[in-house]
């Protein structure tokens, strides 16, 4: 490899040991110095230059590194404004809000997001709770486009994607930021990030799908934070990467818009949403959402025909019952189908959540038992290394067609998507 950026070194640290290493130095807390993921250690091309918006309290802004930042942020998409000509007063109020039947003027401009299920309400120099995203005089302007804090090139079965090019590898970067604060999350030092803390260089679009074909990777994943809030940057990026007949997948907490979703639909070739649990109290009190915004989701990426996988994260004692994997199961054959592959995922405790134990390999091997039961073809046992129900199974002759070690594939006996044994199509995405 001759070209200095984006090229892997020839050891590189694992994306938590460097996040770990950086902030024991205590660069994340105050910004003392780069946050750079190896492969975004070299220099870069100079940003393009953009108008700098000031608005009241910028020179504080400034002083604190602000002002490139600023500087550099494009508008956003899926907002409206208070200001907006013929806006929609119930764009932004609620359907029981009384207030607001007609156009009426407002002391100050507001503006709502309509990227994510959160819908906040942004009043000129705030941000929304994923806090990649800032209101500047009338515009919400997006802080985390072209500024990607981690890159890294993974097994595509690390995602996890199961029946999308098993044995890939792909091109991961990440933001900062995320609309969710779930109490177990375990990349939280770049989803609970705010993107001044990460001191890192513009890299366009372009600069990200020529990096992932340099490197012979043939998807780009979008993963580690919530990538929706960085939408407007890995749709451009996707659609080079397409041009160069790269694939392009999303990791996702689904906690989208609908119009949202749409777009990525279009530019996207693979969609993981994370089914955290089937309750609404457990998304309110765990995960700080709502639980059907994410049903939503799936449904629509399931109509999309966008090849779609699910997770469900099995945290022991909050959505581990017999009943709500029951529920999950039957909601999931009805609404999105019996093809779409399913992952009970072992939890690990981390960030807010280490009072629990991990889960059970037995918790994980029933939920599996009660997918398959429910007429669930291909489900799965996650973050359990050399554990069978990592494999994927005929749903005809039953026998192991890919077997897995890890995120790595032992053996592959598919041929043009069929099964080597039986010859039964397997659903997927195989070539």
């Amino acid at each position: 490899m001759t070209d200095p950026r984006f090229d892997l070194p020839s050891s590189v640290l694992s994306r938590r040991e460097f996040l770990l290493k950086t902030l024991k130095g205590g660069l994340i807390a105050g910004g003392a110095g780069p946050l750079l993921s190896p492969l975004l250690s070299q220099m870069l091309p100079p940003a393009p230059k953009f108008e700098f918006l000031r608005s009241g309290g910028s020179a504080a802004w400034a002083s604190d590194g602000w002002e490139d930042l600023l500087r550099l942020a494009p508008t956003a998409r899926y907002w409206i404004s208070s200001d907006t000509d013929g806006g929609i007063c119930r764009s932004c109020h609620a359907a029981d809000d009384r207030s607001a039947p007609t156009p009426h003027p407002h002391k100050e401009r507001i503006i709502k997001c309509l990227l994510c299920a959160q819908g906040c309400l942004i009043k000129e120099g705030d941000r929304g709770r994923c806090r990649a995203r800032i209101h500047i005089k009338g515009e919400l302007r997006s802080l985390v486009y072209g500024r990607p804090v981690s890159v890294h090139i993974d097994p595509i079965e690390k995602k996890p994607l199961y029946h999308f090019l098993p044995g890939s590898q792909a091109f991961s970067i990440s933001t900062a930021g995320c609309p969710l604060s779930c109490k177990f999350c375990q990349n939280w030092e770049l989803s609970q990030a705010r993107p001044e803390d990460f001191d890192v260089p513009y890299t366009p679009p372009r600069e990200i799908s020529a990096s992932a074909e340099r490197n012979n990777v043939p998807v780009i994943a979008f993963t580690y934070n919530e990538p929706t809030v960085f939408v407007e940057y890995f749709t451009d990026i996707a659609r080079d990467a397409r041009r160069l007949g790269l694939r392009s997948v999303l990791i996702s907490c689904g906690f989208m818009m609908e119009d949202p979703l749409a777009e990525m639909c279009d530019a996207l070739d693979a969609i993981k949403i994370d089914l955290k649990g089937f309750s609404r109290d457990f998304y309110r009190n765990v995960c700080g959402a709502e639980l059907e915004p994410v049903l939503r989701s799936i449904r629509q990426v399931a109509k999309s025909g966008t090849h779609l996988e699910i997770v469900n994260l099995v945290v022991p004692t909050l959505n581990d019952s017999d009943a709500m994997l029951n529920d999950l199961a039957d909601w999931v054959v009805n609404e999105a189908g019996p093809d779409v592959p399913v992952h009970f995922t072992r939890f690990h405790p981390d960030f807010q959540m280490r009072n629990l134990p991990p889960t059970p390999v037995a918790t994980l091997e029933r939920a599996r038992e009660i997918a398959i039961g429910k007429g669930i073809r291909y489900a799965f046992v996650g973050n359990v290394p050399d554990h069978p129900g990592n494999n994927t199974f005929c749903p005809k002759c039953g026998k192991a067609v890919i077997e897995r070690k890890g995120f790595f594939i032992l053996k592959n006996h598919m041929t043009g998507g069929v099964c080597g044994y039986c010859g039964e199509p397997l659903a997927g995405v195989w070539s």
